[in-house]
């Protein structure tokens, strides 16, 4: 049986982050999957639907390109080799996992793990041991009752990523950002979508303004919209689906080709052994502490599986965390209020901290500012206006409370509130703070002096 300090168990951003800062601290360190090095992000979710919507802004761009003073013939679009693209980027960026895995000394064990009393791990029959095992076995789509998945008519995103043809129409259910990203791609291809949400709005976790906005683009993009609505049943039995959507108003029967369930996540936790460990979950999540430490000594959780967001970025900040603390450095708690979230569909969203709403809620006095890109010059000259950047201020102290973004490349733009309520920055050392001409990161400062009555181009 081979003996290690630190086994991970999968090898998304969580598990291989971990498993790399692992080896780093100087532990021997093997990683275990069952199918491709990098996880579902890498092969399946984050990278190659940045693919797929970056073929989908380029045929947008030539489709467009009187609007810059061009003049493009005969813009048509091959759809396999779209989706033969976005393979080819998540093919690459798994064999670059794999160059680091040998690169910094990790063993990669292929197979099936499964979690043993004793600290150790059942691959496929054959017993490894380690001092500390850290489970991250991240999550799938989720399957609703009402909506079985067949992988045809009724699919997933793995399925929507590797479609044959095109198809003329498609109903999306769930508007989280799963759900709008490919919404976005398929009808920026020319599919006819239609999204269905059961809450009030798109994006119901953003902040009202984001929500209202995002709405306004995609119906002017041509995406139908039903909001306050869900979908209660599917026929697949004809050459189309018909789905029965509830509606405010009644019950409507909609047709389209293919259904896409996005209506978000489920733990991959059965059958990987904790029940036989003794470690305790609950709703479907590993119960952890702050150094992801389960009720077990020596069996550690990161990522989809525990309850905190699920997100790659937060997977591989827990696993950091999880070896640090392991190996006795002094480490701080994860802030989990201070968490940005990206959307990647037309127009970008992006957001860190409290909405206007849960400010408000929390019984703030506030200072907010908005600037919108209209009056932008880089968002003018890029021929991006839409969409608006709004920052959130206690008026007492001055503390950056939150800060919403909607837009073109907003999603590069947050790590800047994101650093700046790191490091308890208030409202004027922004406002002070010079930002480059023209640049779409100036709307920040802007909305900044929005806030404090200082605005200069509005």
């Amino acid at each position: 049986m081979s003996k290690y300090d630190i086994i991970v168990l999968g090898s998304g951003p969580g598990g291989y982050v971990t498993a790399i800062r692992a080896s780093q601290l100087g532990f021997k360190t093997a990683i275990i999957e069952k199918e491709s090095l990098g996880g579902v992000c890498l092969n399946w979710g984050c990278i190659p639907t940045k693919a797929l919507l970056k073929s989908a802004q380029v045929f947008d761009y030539l489709n467009h390109a009187e609007d810059y003073g061009l003049t493009v013939t005969g813009a048509d679009k091959d759809f396999t080799k779209v989706i033969e693209r976005s393979r080819g980027v998540a093919d690459g960026m798994s064999k670059g996992v794999q160059f680091l895995m040998k690169k910094n000394k990790i063993d990669v064990i292929e197979g099936f793990g499964k979690l043993k009393p004793g600290k150790k791990v059942d691959v496929d029959g054959k017993e490894y041991s380690a001092d500390h095992i850290i489970v991250a076995t991240g999550a799938r789509s989720r399957a609703l009752p009402n909506l079985p998945q067949d992988g045809k008519k009724v699919i997933g995103y793995r399925e929507a990523m590797t479609l044959e043809k095109q198809p003329k129409s498609m109903i999306v259910v769930g508007s989280g950002a799963i759900g709008v990203e490919f919404a976005h791609f398929y009808n920026a291809m020319g599919t006819d979508v239609t999204l269905v949400e059961f809450l009030p709005t798109l994006v119901p976790l953003e902040d009202d303004d984001v929500s209202k906005q995002f709405e306004r683009s995609f119906k002017k993009a041509g995406i139908k919209v039903m909001t306050n609505s869900s979908v209660e049943k599917v026929d697949t039995s004809g050459k189309m689906v018909k789905a029965t959507v509830k509606t405010k108003k009644g019950e409507e029967i909609i047709e389209a080709e293919i259904v896409l369930s996005a209506v978000g996540i489920a733990t991959n936790i059965e059958g990987i052994g904790l029940e036989d460990v003794g470690i305790v979950t609950d709703k479907g999540k590993v119960m952890v502490n702050d150094w992801y430490q389960t009720n077990i000594p020596g069996y550690y959780a990161i990522g989809d599986i525990t309850p905190g967001p699920a997100l790659a970025h937060v997977a591989s900040a827990e696993g950091i965390t999880c070896v640090e603390k392991i190996a006795g450095m002094h480490v701080e708690a994860i802030d989990y209020g201070n968490i940005p979230g990206c959307t990647y569909a037309t127009p970008e969203i992006a957001s860190v901290g409290m909405t206007e709403k849960q400010a408000k809620e929390a019984g703030y006095e506030l200072k907010i500012g908005k600037f919108p890109f209209s009056a932008s010059g880089k968002a003018s000259a890029a021929g991006t206006k839409d969409g608006f950047v709004k920052v959130i201020f206690d008026a007492k102290y001055g503390e950056w409370l939150g800060c919403h973004m909607i837009g073109a490349g907003v999603t590069d733009m947050i790590a800047e509130a994101v650093l700046g309520r790191k490091l308890e920055t208030t409202g004027h050392e922004v406002l002070k703070t010079i930002h480059p001409h023209p640049t779409m990161s100036e709307a920040v400062m802007e909305a900044v002096a929005d806030a404090y009555g200082e605005v200069i181009h509005l």
